[in-house]
């Protein structure tokens, strides 16, 4: 099979394709042809040797994300799995391949209407995206923030805020992106990156925020977090621009701001299997659509990657095995 390998930390020009041995399937797992794969902003810094979790080991395929075909099951997998296209995640890495191994227990079935693409895109992006807004308890009228909203979960976050009657002011990170989250419902949408973003955040947002999703950190946070209204919600569920964001504490007391990070909506296996059947869902009925800006070939995974850190993508980006 054909693989896209980090032989070690450093720019994208670290990623290269090899030639590899196929994989064989241990029991409760499968193999799958993949036809697409995806890629997310946290793999950039984990080849850069930044990874915001646990430091990634070397030599490595990226990718926890892939849609195909099953080709081949482990001796205790039903075989009619095989020949069934699929979406799955791979367990956090090994998805930029030909061939990617996955977990049974993980598979979904792609629902009648939602091509490969969409469910691909949907993966990783659709159960954060899920997540978030369920655990900000978005209200109508609620004043919403969504940071890096030109972004894949950025683009789902503003369809979910606007669906569920929420006033959003979106941010981006330059004047190209600004017309996309219009587009999916948002009121503004301001560009952080300019001197005078902040005077133009107030006039847009004069009474405050509800509820801030925040995938930028930075600067940019703690802009978001001093405009919190009293029983405000922060979700940091990115560090795009630097540190994660945090809210004052003796803020947050005076205002009864809850901060909900990530870990707090991770849940267990189960629980993210059902936020992706969820924004599966959601797609086949047409009330949630991912905005797929760009796709590569397999082969030039480290121009997605030079394309991601250079602030020039919009939507998912995914890769065209």
């Amino acid at each position: 099979m054909r693989a896209v390998i980090a032989e070690q930390a450093g720019p994208p020009e670290v990623l290269h394709e090899i030639e590899t041995v196929d994989p064989i399937p241990a029991d409760g797992e499968v193999v799958i042809a993949v036809d697409i794969a995806a890629t997310t902003f946290v793999e950039t810094q984990m080849r850069a040797g930044r990874s915001p979790g646990p430091p990634m080991t070397f030599p490595a395929v990226l990718g926890n994300g892939v849609g195909g075909t099953v080709c081949a099951v482990g001796s205790d997998v039903e075989t009619a799995w095989i020949g069934v296209t699929v979406v799955t995640t791979t367990g956090g890495r090994g998805g930029y391949a030909t061939l990617a191994v996955a977990a049974a227990r993980d598979l979904h079935r792609l629902p009648e209407g939602v091509d490969l693409e969409t469910a691909v895109a949907l993966l990783a992006d659709g159960r954060t995206a899920l997540g978030l807004a369920t655990a900000a308890r978005i209200k109508p009228g609620d004043m919403v923030a969504v940071t890096a909203a030109a972004g894949g979960v950025g683009t789902l976050l503003v369809q979910l805020a606007v669906a569920g009657d929420a006033r959003v002011i979106a941010l981006v990170g330059s004047d190209a992106k600004r017309d996309l989250p219009v587009q999916l419902g948002a009121e503004a949408a301001l560009n952080y990156s300019e001197p005078r973003w902040l005077r133009r955040l107030n006039a847009a947002a004069p009474t405050g925020f509800n509820v801030a999703f925040d995938g930028v950190g930075g600067e940019v946070s703690a802009a978001l977090t001093s405009r919190l209204n009293r029983g405000g919600r922060y979700l940091p569920h990115g560090a795009a621009g630097g540190p994660f964001g945090k809210v004052d504490e003796a803020f947050a007391e005076e205002r009864r701001v809850t901060t909900i990070s990530l870990s707090q909506i991770a849940g267990g296996p189960a629980q993210q299997f059902q936020l992706v059947e969820e924004a599966l869902r959601l797609a086949a009925r047409g009330k949630l659509r991912p905005i797929i800006g760009q796709t590569f070939p397999l082969s030039r995974a480290a121009d997605a990657h030079a394309a991601m850190e250079a602030r020039q993508t919009t939507g998912k980006t995914l890769l065209r095995v």
